[in-house]
């Protein structure tokens, strides 16, 4: 419970940003409850006006009804401008816990992105936060309304007789022994339901994603199994909570109707003694029946608040992890970059258990063209990452033109690149959109060359609508060539200092991979590049082929010297041509 008092904190922060409306809605909920709790007393009036057969007052009952008809249509104005205020605090606060994951999901570290299944953290954003806005809303419209309706109705039920008001607040405590069993029966069950929704979502995602791999390799069958043991349990978890949630409803109307009948027996056996009146017993009923029914709604509300409490716990979770690092106060701006590049003693593992890269040391000239290669897992990507600073070195250092790149902004340090990765990333737009970028000023002459030079124009011309085609994430209909060469293109528009490719040519034909091998001889000259590739015979002019395996540089050296040295590299590369 201490858990959920942490996170009620957190959710009473945010909606003290909304103080007045806040405050509005109390005072609304207070003279709705006021003027509906008069009604009752009206009601015992009039019955009071009919004396006996022959006997009845219609003067008095006809003013009588004319103040309930002024009451009735205050209350009703009341409610809708307060449950318009509740709505506007919920969906607020909302929109505001929102905002904050998303722009926490902006500064995670890659190691956090990395390290949790993509379709969980869009579970968390998307579905945890509807919950959590369903309970708030509930929250909101019936608390308040429940908590004021049940003072009011005990000073009413006082003004008439106090004996009976007694009796009343004497069975209420039985409620809140029920509400409090289930609150926290539900609350368990619901975080649990949270978490393998979240588990849920993050296997479809990872299908829709992958769904032409699962079909190659004949997987469906796996996957389903997997899906049907996730949908199993989340049925059970669902099946549990709704149980708890259910028992709400039937318990709360047993004790009503316990406080119910105890009322009538008692205000009875006072009316026949002539303590009380008949309407004032009518009224007493009244207020006994709109005494327990807030109990009711506040039992709803609480197993609905433990549902919306544990959801709001899984995005408070997201929206504290710890952000990357950020850019120290004294950071410089990377401003014409020449392109120096010097790794020093760089010591770096994804994790503490396994090592991967050890003392690593490299000098790079402006205008040198390295190439990295190496078998599976020696830590060549990860080399890009360090340099692009997508992770920080555990030991060492890394500088551009004599300055640490931890001391340098990110992104002056990303502007300085261009990179193209053998996994293309395109956003819904036109064409267009996606090669300008990096540079959205550039002019329709500018873009056309940048494509012409990535041999993306003829393609692009051959779309319906050109330049002006829009495509979707994935890039639509498009092949995975053409995605890269769109890739290609958008660096070819910026022309940045430094390049970085990383694999660009994988999907490309072996003709049009000879054009853009030529484009990148071109767009590398007096630029400093790190080139990562497998096929060895595409970094035959590179200035320094470093040979890397475990992570360590074992080979240094061009591409003639390697070969003369009859090791590793030369191996590589023989292997290439051995049947």
């Amino acid at each position: 419970m201490k858990n959920n008092q942490q996170i009620m904190k957190k959710v009473l922060h945010h909606i003290g940003k909304y103080k007045f409306f806040l405050l509005l809605s109390i005072v609304m909920a207070a003279v709705t409850v006021a003027l509906t709790l008069y009604i009752p007393i009206l009601t015992g009036d009039v019955v009071d006006c009919i004396i006996g057969p022959g006997h009845v007052d219609f003067a008095g009952i006809f003013v009588i009804l004319k103040k309930m008809a002024v009451i009735i249509l205050a209350t009703a104005i009341i409610q809708w401008l307060m449950n318009a205020c509740n709505n506007k605090i919920a969906y607020q606060v909302v929109r505001d816990v929102r905002d904050e994951a998303f722009k926490k999901l902006e500064i995670l570290p890659l190691k956090y992105i990395d390290g949790h299944p993509h379709g969980d953290i869009v579970s968390r954003i998307i579905a945890d936060v509807d919950q959590f806005s369903d309970g708030l809303l509930m929250g909101f419209t019936q608390l308040f309304t429940g908590v004021v309706t049940i003072i009011g109705t005990l000073l009413f039920m006082l003004s008439i007789n106090v004996t009976t008001t007694i009796v009343v607040v004497i069975l209420t405590p039985v409620s809140f022994f029920i509400a409090n069993f289930i609150a926290k029966s539900t609350f368990s069950m619901s975080k649990l339901q949270s978490q393998t929704r979240g588990e849920q979502t993050s296997l479809i995602d990872e299908m829709i994603g992958n769904e032409k791999v699962v079909k190659a390799f004949g997987q469906e069958e796996k996957v389903i199994e997997r899906f049907d043991e996730i949908n199993d349990r989340l049925e059970k978890a669902s099946v549990k909570a709704i149980f708890f949630s259910s028992l709400t409803n039937p318990c709360t109307r047993f004790v009503n109707s316990l406080v119910y009948a105890g009322v009538g027996i008692l205000g009875a056996y006072l009316a026949i003694k002539g303590r009380i009146t008949v309407g004032q017993l009518s009224s007493f009923l009244s207020y006994a029946n709109q005494y327990t029914k807030p109990f009711n709604e506040i039992s709803g509300v609480i197993t609905e608040l433990q549902t919306a409490l544990a959801c709001a716990g899984r995005v408070f979770e997201f929206i504290e992890e710890e952000p990357q690092i950020p850019d120290s106060e004294n950071a410089v701006r990377l401003s014409e970059p020449k392109g120096q590049i010097t790794l020093e003693h760089v010591f770096f593992s994804y994790t503490d258990e396994q090592k991967l890269i050890t003392d690593f040391n490299l000098t790079v000239q402006p205008g040198q063209r390295v190439a990295i290669v190496g078998p599976t897992g020696c830590g060549k990507t990860t080399i890009i990452n360090l340099l692009m600073r997508f992770y920080d070195v555990k030991q060492g250092s890394i500088k551009v033109d004599g300055i640490d790149i931890r001391d340098m902004t990110r992104e002056s340090l990303r502007k300085g690149y261009g990179m193209v990765l053998q996994e293309t990333w395109l956003k819904a737009g036109t064409i267009r959109d996606n090669i300008v970028m990096g540079k959205p000023d550039a002019t329709m002459e500018e873009v056309i060359a940048a494509a012409k030079a990535a041999h993306a124009h003829s393609f692009i011309k051959r779309l319906p609508q050109g330049y002006d085609t829009v495509i979707t994430e994935d890039g639509g209909s498009l092949s995975q060539g053409q995605k890269q060469l769109l890739c290609i293109t958008r660096v070819m528009l910026c022309l940045p200092p430094m390049l970085i490719l990383d694999e660009a040519t994988s999907s490309i034909d072996t003709r049009t991979e000879i054009k853009i091998q030529k484009a990148f001889a071109t767009m590398m000259k007096g630029r400093t590049s790190f080139i990562v590739a497998h096929r060895l015979s595409t970094i035959r002019e590179a200035d320094i082929i470093l040979v890397m395996k475990d992570g360590n540089m074992i080979e240094q050296g061009n591409h003639e010297t390697l070969l003369a040295q009859n090791g590793f590299y030369a191996n590589l590369y023989q292997s290439q041509f051995s049947i």
